[in-house]
């Protein structure tokens, strides 16, 4: 290797920023429990979340996919609702932990409630105080989910008899590619829609949730379902709720909810990124740099070997190896070329070195 080092200049350097995308579908098959027996769903003892696999979760192999639960606000028509609630405090502070991380404080510093349009402002009437949150692992988003990749399809009825179902309903972000709110102190965020018929025009097209891109979290407000919710075969031994999604909402613990929303599931599907940023360094050997080694064997009794005995030919190098050094000439990075490159006073050479992180 050379013992002389040359400094870069401003324009030796320059720097990209690419972003890589990955198809995610999820099916149905894997979330609304077809794989329950084998153990790719697991409960915890908290009883807060449950968690969904690609495998059983025992294995080796398994995936975590995301993470299901809900919650409602302290001022929705379930909290105000009389009668027993089942798990009353945990559904409202998973909503409010969930409001606190994605949504703004108002003026006097209490937890905003998530509104259907995204607007900052007071009208609890644009409310969405019982949602259902599905949280995303970063194996799957990476960097974040793509703007108007995200489709959730599943059925408004929470019966799991496949005959029962009905009114497939798709939730997707569209129109996100142009149009996303930036008002969140969690990142980008896109309003969910159950038809893109209309979106940003058409005042009957309201909007049913939130999908934030960076932290991997979609927000759905629990009135996409009607009629009964959690209905199982008398075949399946699996617990959840027997009702209509009002009544689960106070009555049925986060569990049977979840379970629930899983039966409704077909396919959920996006396509995530990664933001893949390069420095790319020109390493420029210019006619009079780099003719020589500093390798012992380039001499014999004084005389360069590769000139063959003949004192007035050029000398000649071999590059092999670029070496990234700091200011204070500490070896940072090593970049290998395929085959050495012949150097002489008659040639110049640039090697473009990139590094990614």
């Amino acid at each position: 290797m050379a013992s002389t080092f040359k400094q870069f200049l401003p324009s030796d350097l320059a720097s990209t920023r690419t972003l890589l995308h990955e198809a995610i579908p999820i099916t149905g098959t894997i979330v609304s429990g077809t794989y329950t027996a084998d153990g790719n769903i697991k409960t915890y003892a908290h009883g807060m979340f449950e968690s969904v696999y690609d495998y059983p979760f025992l294995s080796s192999s398994a995936n975590h996919i995301f993470d299901i639960t809900w919650g409602y606000s302290n001022n929705s028509s379930a909290a105000v609702s009389a009668g027993t609630k089942v798990q009353e405090t945990k559904k409202r502070n998973l909503y409010d932990e969930m409001a606190l991380i994605l949504t703004n404080l108002d003026i006097s510093g209490n937890i905003r409630n998530f509104d259907r349009d995204g607007e900052i402002d007071d009208d609890q009437a644009d409310d969405m105080k019982e949602v259902f949150f599905l949280n995303f692992t970063r194996l799957l988003t990476k960097d974040e989910i793509k703007k108007g990749s995200f489709f959730l399809s599943l059925f408004s009825s929470g019966t799991i008899n496949e005959a029962a179902r009905g009114n497939l309903i798709t939730i997707g972000d569209y129109g996100a590619l142009t149009d996303y709110k930036i008002n969140s102190p969690a990142g980008d965020y896109g309003l969910l829609f159950t038809s893109s018929v209309g979106v940003g025009t058409d005042p009957t097209n309201i909007s049913v949730g939130h999908l934030y891109y960076q932290a991997g979290i979609a927000v759905v407000t629990a009135s996409v379902f009607s009629g009964e919710f959690g209905n199982l075969d008398t075949n399946v031994t699996l617990p959840a709720w027997t009702g209509s999604m009002s009544s689960a909402l106070t009555g049925a613990s986060i569990t049977e909810l979840a379970d629930g929303l899983r039966y409704t599931f077909v396919n959920v599907a996006f396509n995530n990124t990664t933001e893949l940023n390069s420095t790319i360094y020109f390493c420029r050997a210019h006619n009079t740099d780099f003719n020589y080694s500093s390798n012992p064997t380039y001499l014999s009794a004084s005389e360069i070997r590769v000139k063959g005995q003949n004192p007035l030919a050029d000398p000649v190098s071999y590059l092999t190896t670029v070496g990234l050094y700091s200011p204070d000439n500490e070896l940072l990075a090593v970049a290998k070329v395929s085959e050495p490159l012949k150097k002489t006073p008659a040639n110049e050479l640039t090697l473009r070195v990139r590094l990614d992180y």
